[in-house]
């Protein structure tokens, strides 16, 4: 069955790398501003060219090959991650005392959270761990994961973590994570500077758990047996390295019970496995809960409000966001998030739920302003 939904999403992937790679945003970061800022004229022109919209996908026949499928993930992960306005000129200077902390949600993130840090930056760690090929046969494999430690991190206080999901062409480093020009680093820093939230750990890992965990070639099905990776493998990995609020080596040691010292949030496929399993299968693990544009195949409403039927693990928060021209994954997101306080009584806006759009496409400046967004939702 899953397959099967995914023949019928694959036609928008392969239409959304093809339209991001007719918009200019090639293998080199473009300088002085963010990746993809091409001109209105230039999308509509792509726009155009196209002629897909979320209907037209859905009634589509067309048969993914293997062929196709390479491409469509060559054309994705050629998608850099848009780098600082300030990147070029390196003119993070930072003032001498923070300001008070701004407003908690935005359209666009303020200029300042995206500056370099010079005075107190983080630092980004790559990890590997041991886990098991969950779609496969269970034998064992190694996998890589970035982590943002905030600055001044110290074994001697806790920090709860935020697990930040990549979209089905990308990998652990589709958010920038494996440098520190990354955005999500930046924004950290700044907003822990600023006092607008406390200092917590941001993983960034790779969302298949096959042996193949790679972009080429990897089967997609991969990304929805990954709850048993974080529950058997990465969860305790980070807990057993990092100085959280979990303890797996602790005596009668509940994850259960430190839920709320923990995240989980996506941005396309990864919003897609933040619903289907950070919702849908580990309530028990998570408390606040993020979808950036969540892909086709998404639980709808009326599916989330099933699966968590007499669950009674309290969902903190739960941000969405997407883009109103976003033509992969405007329909499917709205199905799963924009009704729940409806249909489910565990949702209610305005106190642990939030539905945003805004104008905007299925791209990183959206994601990045979901992550701001967010960043400030998480651990409140």
């Amino acid at each position: 069955m899953r397959r099967e939904r995914l023949k019928k999403i694959l036609p928008a992937l392969l239409t959304a790398a093809c339209l991001m790679t007719a918009c200019g945003e090639g293998t080199e970061p473009a300088q002085g501003g963010d990746a993809g800022t091409e001109s209105e004229e230039t999308k509509q022109e792509a726009s155009e060219e196209t002629e897909t919209t979320e209907a037209g996908t859905e009634g589509t026949e067309m048969e993914p090959n293997e062929d196709m499928i390479a491409e469509a993930i060559r054309q994705e992960t050629s998608r850099v991650e848009p780098e600082s306005e300030t990147a070029e000129s390196g003119s993070g200077a930072q003032e001498e005392t923070p300001r008070e902390p701004t407003a908690r949600i935005s359209d666009l993130i303020p200029p300042k959270y995206t500056d370099y840090q010079m005075k107190e930056p983080g630092r980004i760690e790559q990890i590997s761990y041991t886990t098991r090929d969950y779609f496969g046969d269970g034998e064992e494999v190694t996998k890589y994961a970035n982590v943002y430690l905030p600055y001044d991190y110290s074994e001697d206080r806790q920090y709860n973590v935020l697990y930040l999901m990549h979209g089905i062409g990308g990998d652990e480093n589709e958010w920038g994570m494996n440098k520190n020009s990354s955005k999500v680093k930046l924004i950290m820093d700044n907003l822990i500077y600023y006092g607008d939230i406390e200092p917590f750990i941001v993983v960034t890992p790779n969302g298949r758990s096959s042996s193949n965990f790679a972009a080429q070639g990897s089967d997609y099905n991969s990304f929805y047996v990954f709850g048993q990776e974080l529950r058997n493998d990465l969860i305790p990995y980070i807990e057993k390295t990092y100085s959280t609020y979990g303890d797996p080596d602790a005596e009668g040691y509940d994850p259960a019970a430190v839920r709320e010292h923990r995240a989980m949030a996506g941005l396309s496929m990864g919003g897609m496995q933040t619903i289907n399993i950070g919702i849908g299968e580990c309530l028990d693990l998570f408390g606040y809960f993020g979808a950036f544009s969540a892909a086709p195949t998404s639980n709808t409403a009326a599916r989330t409000a099933e699966l968590l039927g007499d669950n009674t693990h309290e969902i903190y928060y739960f941000y969405n966001i997407c883009g109103t021209e976003d033509e992969i994954a405007y329909a499917s997101a709205s199905a799963a998030a924009k009704s729940l306080p409806d249909v489910c009584d565990r949702f209610e806006a305005g106190k642990n739920f939030m539905w945003q759009e805004l104008k905007g496409a299925h791209d990183f400046r959206i994601w990045y302003l979901g992550f701001y967004n967010f960043a400030q939702l998480a651990f409140d």
